[in-house]
C-alpha cells in the first residue's frame, strides 16, 4: 500500500526517511553527510520518484522506486 507522503506528519516523514538513509547504505558517488542524504530522499519523494511504501502484513514501511511498487 503507498502512503502518500504529505499524509504524514512532518515528524513521522522524518522518520521514515532516516530510517530508510541508516539502513540503506546507498552509494552516493561521493562522501555526502546523512543530513544531505535525506535531503536527496525527500526530493525523491517530492518529484515522485520514489514512494513510501507500507506492507500490512509484516507490519514496515519503506521507501521504494515507484516503477517498482505495483
Amino acid at each position: 500500500m503507498i502512503i502518500p507522503y504529505n499524509q504524514l506528519s512532518e515528524k513521522a516523514l522524518q522518520g521514515v526517511i532516516e530510517e530508510f538513509v541508516s539502513r540503506e547504505g546507498t552509494d552516493y558517488g561521493h562522501e555526502c553527510s546523512f543530513s544531505d542524504k535525506c535531503d536527496q530522499v525527500l526530493q525523491q519523494l517530492r518529484s515522485g520518484q520514489v514512494v513510501i511504501v507500507y506492507d500490512p502484513g509484516q507490519d514496515t514501511v519503506s521507501i521504494s522506486v515507484k516503477d517498482q511498487v505495483s
